[in-house]
């Protein structure tokens, strides 16, 4: 069975790149375009994984963190916070805030599918792939 990966994110092109990455390594993939559309979706799937833009129109990433980790629904869901945000402090915030990842765009796809094994293998779900 293979692991649901969903990916918020406004931008389309880091949707469809990270898509064709997660899906390639075996993963499906749940996409999202807002916020609010990645609740809405949420009434009706459940990932394994979320991986979750900070900068975002109408309701940031930290807003829907936020959301996910006061729901009894979606609070046990790790997530990984995506931004092109490098700082120690981005990375801090998010950890505070419940998250349990910080990628830092732009990647390479053996980062992410890399990060994303990592995660997975760290909650006891999967092996880590072999290098």
């Amino acid at each position: 069975m293979s692991r649901k990966v969903m990916v918020v994110d406004d931008d389309a092109d880091i949707v469809e790149m990270t898509r064709l990455v997660l899906e390639g390594g075996g993963y499906q993939v749940i996409p999202a375009r807002s916020g609010a559309d990645a609740l809405h979706i949420l009434d009706q799937a459940q990932p394994d994984l979320i991986l979750l833009d900070v900068n975002m129109p109408d309701m940031d990433g930290w807003q829907v963190l936020r959301a996910l980790k006061v729901d009894d629904r979606t609070h046990d869901i790790p997530v990984a916070m995506f931004s092109i945000k490098m700082e120690v402090r981005d990375r801090l915030h998010g950890m505070q805030e419940g998250a349990y990842d910080y990628i830092t765009k732009p990647f390479s796809h053996d980062e992410l599918l890399g990060r994303v094994r990592r995660i997975f293998a760290a909650l006891g779900e999967e092996k880590e792939a072999p290098r």
